[in-house]
């Protein structure tokens, strides 16, 4: 897949973004990276990924904050993307409850200066990140497109949530065609150092207590990184159309008469969380020391994706096995920390 205009990939030195970006470059697909290479978790690793990427012919790097709004106008009218991947953003739950303010510069005024962007330069299509999060209180399982999910229980979820609802006025508005994408717990090779796996296995390499909330009672629905670059590299040329004559009442929450969609992209296979620490051990060679903790404020017991609109409409649910990706991201881990087997 090669589209005919310029392709902007948010978030390029980013865990997702990078391995989308790699993905569209090996593909012969020319890619323009937007990062800010914040500090929130160490800059090295994003400035290694952004390396690999320079190594490609067709990648051009931007360094730029979304939340400048000259800067992002700029950018726009330079190079008038016609697809646009938005994947920067301030991540995490429990950083929110340290750094509000962080969460509406980056995940609400920078998400608003892309989708200005996007209005005035005739973008063809914007896809951009959603979350699990947005489930938050949430207790059918598993969750789907078409449920409501009016109950955020954590800033970043609410901003997420924010998100979706933005870009569906743009796109009632404006025509601006716009996706987004609720990530289930992806993990992989290049993982961020924030998320749980990667800190169990700093942990367990460094002999020092894993924590593990509500007593380690958790379910998430693991998603490797490489199934969500392959729905997503399927989702670019499927912009949404929506049906400007339409007058009837307004579909479910999952769809809209507007060009706009949201979808699942989750693994729908729920791993118990000791279960992916036991996997952990065995693919260090060491045991854990387990430290048991109560439920985390704005965490949530168990996620489960409904993927049946993804599978219907682009013809794919995720394949990787946790064994699989655990084991690859296992790997990558010992490679980049030298460290060895014992």
């Amino acid at each position: 897949m090669v589209i005919a205009g310029n392709l902007l990939v948010t978030g390029c030195a980013g865990f997702i973004g990078f391995h989308l970006a790699e993905h569209l470059l090996r593909a012969g697909q020319p890619v323009i990276g937007l990062d800010n290479l914040n500090d929130y978790y160490d800059p090295a690793l994003k400035r290694a990924r952004l390396d690999l990427l320079k190594q490609h012919r067709g990648f051009t790097f931007v360094e730029l904050d979304l939340a400048d709004r000259a800067g992002m106008k700029a950018l726009f009218e330079r190079y008038r993307f016609e697809v646009v991947v938005h994947l920067a953003a301030q991540a995490g739950v429990r950083y929110s409850l340290q750094n509000p303010h962080a969460y509406a510069d980056s995940n609400l005024e920078g998400f608003l200066n892309v989708l200005e962007g996007c209005r005035h330069t005739a973008c063809k299509h914007l896809l951009f990140a959603s979350s699990s999060s947005v489930y938050g209180a949430n207790t059918k399982l598993p969750f789907s497109v078409h449920d409501n999910v009016d109950h955020p229980v954590s800033l970043y979820a609410a901003t997420k949530k924010a998100n979706e609802l933005i870009a569906h006025s743009y796109s009632h508005l404006y025509r601006v065609p716009a996706t987004g994408l609720r990530f289930f717990t992806v993990y992989g090779t290049w993982y961020r150092p924030d998320m749980a796996l990667y800190a169990f296995a700093d942990a367990i390499t460094k002999g020092k207590p894993i924590q593990l909330f509500n007593n380690g009672n958790m379910r998430r629905d693991f998603t490797y990184v490489d199934d969500v670059v392959e729905a997503m590299m399927r989702l670019i040329g499927r912009a949404p159309e929506g049906d400007v004559n339409w007058s009837g009442a307004h579909p479910d929450p999952g769809s809209s008469r507007a060009p706009w969609r949201v979808y699942n992209i989750g693994n729908s296979r729920p791993e118990e969380l000791m279960h992916v620490v036991a996997l952990l051990e065995q693919g260090f060679g060491r045991q854990a020391e387990k430290q048991l903790l109560p439920m985390q404020p704005g965490d949530v017991p168990e996620t489960s994706a409904d993927v049946s609109d993804l599978e219907r409409e682009i013809g794919f649910r995720p394949q990787t096995r946790i064994e699989d990706g655990i084991a690859r991201f296992v790997a990558w881990y010992r490679a980049y920390h030298d460290v060895d087997r014992t």
